[in-house]
């Protein structure tokens, strides 16, 4: 079982750098942004089904149409992941965003903010 899970995992990773690489080169569409970042992919165990976790920088209404034209390139990108992994079977993928990394840009300015807070709130008070 550790085997077939181990497989699973390469796959998972080589997925996620397929498609990275697929929709910054290959996605012509004008909806999907610059800024588009694989996170991780979820593969089922029977390989029917892929998640692929997408970070998408820019305005929500931007995150939306991006996650839309990835959406709509799904079966292009199925196609691809194919003649490049060649996997058993070419899962069917399902984009999902995720914003952790947004999350995660948020913590780091509120933290920046509190430090320069409290540098410059200790400035004051022992001067």
């Amino acid at each position: 079982m550790k085997h077939a899970g181990g497989r699973l995992e390469r796959l998972n990773t080589d997925f996620a750098r397929e498609i990275a690489e697929i929709i910054r080169t290959d996605l012509k569409d004008p909806r999907i942004g610059l800024i588009v970042s694989v996170l991780k992919t979820e593969t089922s165990v029977d390989l029917k089904y892929c998640k692929v976790y997408v970070s998408i920088l820019g305005s929500p209404a931007e995150q939306q149409e991006t996650l839309d034209g990835l959406r709509n390139a799904a079966g292009f990108i199925r196609k691809r992941v194919a003649e490049r992994v060649n996997p058993r079977q070419a899962p069917e993928i399902r984009f999902e965003f995720d914003s952790s990394m947004e999350y995660g840009f948020k913590m780091d300015k509120l933290i920046d903010d509190v430090i320069k807070r409290d540098a410059d709130g200790g400035a004051t008070d022992n001067g």
